[in-house]
């Protein structure tokens, strides 16, 4: 399938749909210039500390390829409970669930499902099914055509099985969609979290994958417009190095639409460096992680792609390090869980699977401003960025943004060729001052107002001093 019109597949003289949709500074998608001191920067989430630890029975050590969906005002955690050891894919597996209110305070309720040492009182919700409790990976479907005794969807299985969907009604009780694969490939590998969902961009269903190239851990995707027939594999290439070969292993993919723009796909994927050792075996027994399981280290990056077989990887560099912890310097461990959540009037969250192979395994929560994975910058020196020609609908500009109590950001309209359309200059705007996830740009005479201008092709200047901004939408 091409990629959408928005990821830059236009020609110059083509001006961008906008229409509505909020815009990140994540790519370069919509950017002609930047100039002077301006530049891209990635914001590293803060670690807000552990919010679920891995102590039950049928938990342990191995718990892994985590999902967490916001969804009715609920927060629901599903993870991979896996007490010891073992190849993958084995009955040693089961899924779990926990759920929140606020996504820092976490419960797990006593579903009687499944029997765990002979009790049913736990928290799983597939059990016995091996190999699809390895890495069960659910989504809630938000397609406005979908069966509502099927509004949650599931992706599981291994090469041996191919991929298989699962659906529910609720979340918690699942069926499995029908007793065939629903997706094969000779060259998917599947051994890790694979993901689907529904784009509303694409109008589809969308499957991120495993498979090998060259060796190393890659991604592949596929799409469907009913779940069950499934277009010809996309093999993933990376604008990091024109292939399809990514820089490192890339473990998980973790590729979501972004909740605020969901053209945007980002990808908070687990960055692998199989024999890279940071522990001595004194160490190692020290923190008590198993003993194959501290021979390498990962952690996270951020990726982004809007439709398409090409990933923008704009922040070559890590996202997520693994910080001061020592069982964070041990082998699968620092994997993003699936999806970022709002978890506060301006900030969400990216929870992070910690630990891995330990008794203490966990995952902590990190925040981050709304939209805030990225922004343009600009520090010492005053700089700017200038938008490609670009059309919109609204009346108003809002921009997600921060300076200093010195620094400022002004905003001048430009037609296609660069002039400043009058009232729209930067002389005609007050410098926003402040930090802000939604302020209203305004100019002298003209407001706040920008209707005259709907529909017809603009650029946007932004000019920073000691400033970033984020994001910004025609609302």
């Amino acid at each position: 399938m091409a990629a959408l019109a928005v990821a830059g597949s236009v020609s110059a003289e083509e001006p961008i749909e906008l229409q509505g949709r909020r815009e990140l500074f994540v790519d370069k998608t919509l950017v002609d210039s930047v100039d002077g001191a301006a530049k891209f920067v990635l914001h590293p989430p803060h670690d807000e500390g552990e919010v679920f630890q891995f102590n039950k029975p049928w938990e342990g050590l191995f718990c892994g390829y985590a999902t967490i969906l916001h969804v009715d005002g609920k927060y629901r955690l599903y993870y991979r409970g896996m007490p010891k050891a073992g190849s993958d894919g084995t009955n040693v597996e089961s899924t779990c669930y926990a759920e929140s209110a606020d996504g820092i305070d976490w419960t797990r309720p006593a579903l009687g499902l499944y029997e765990y040492d002979g009790s049913k009182e736990n928290n799983i919700i597939l059990a016995q099914s091996a190999p699809f409790s390895h890495n069960f990976s659910p989504f809630y479907d938000t397609n406005p055509d979908a069966d509502p005794k099927q509004r949650y969807k599931a992706i599981a299985g291994t090469k041996r099985t191919e991929l298989h969907g699962f659906v529910s009604p609720d979340g918690i009780h699942w069926t499995k969609l029908q007793d065939d694969a629903i997706f094969k490939d000779p060259k998917g590998a599947y051994d890790s979290q694979n993901i689907g969902f529904w784009s509303e961009a694409e109008e589809c269903y969308v499957i991120y994958y495993r498979y090998f190239v060259n060796g190393r851990r890659s991604i592949a995707r596929t799409t469907s417009k009913d779940f069950l027939t499934w277009t010809d594999p996309e093999y993933m290439s990376y604008s990091n190095t024109n292939s399809v070969t990514p820089r490192n292993h890339l473990y998980t993919n973790q590729t979501q639409p972004y909740f605020r723009a969901p053209h945007i796909y980002v990808a908070t994927s687990a960055r692998f460096m199989p024999g890279r050792r940071v522990l001595t075996p004194e160490q190692a027994k020290e923190i008590g992680v198993h003993p194959s399981y501290f021979n390498d280290t990962a952690d996270a990056v951020l990726m982004s792609t809007r439709g398409g077989d090409q990933y923008d990887c704009t922040f070559d560099e890590g996202f997520l390090r693994p910080g001061l912890a020592l069982g964070n310097w041990v082998s699968r461990t620092n994997y993003p869980v699936l999806n970022v959540v709002q978890t506060g009037p301006d900030e969400m969250s990216l929870y992070v699977n910690q630990e891995y192979g330990q008794p203490t395994s966990n995952i902590h929560r990190y925040s981050m401003r709304l939209d805030g994975f990225a922004s343009v910058q600009s520090r010492e020196e005053i700089g700017s960025l200038t938008t490609k020609p670009l059309t919109f609908t609204g009346e108003q500009l809002a921009i997600n943004f921060a300076t200093s109590a010195a620094g400022s950001v002004t905003v001048e309209i430009q037609d296609v060729d660069g002039n400043p359309l009058p009232g729209f200059t930067l002389q005609d705007a007050p410098p926003t001052i402040g930090n802000a996830t939604n302020r209203v740009v305004r100019w002298k005479d003209k407001g706040t107002d920008v209707s005259s201008l709907a529909g017809k092709p603009v650029r946007l200047k932004f000019v920073l001093d000691d400033a970033d901004v984020f994001s910004f939408q025609f609302q």
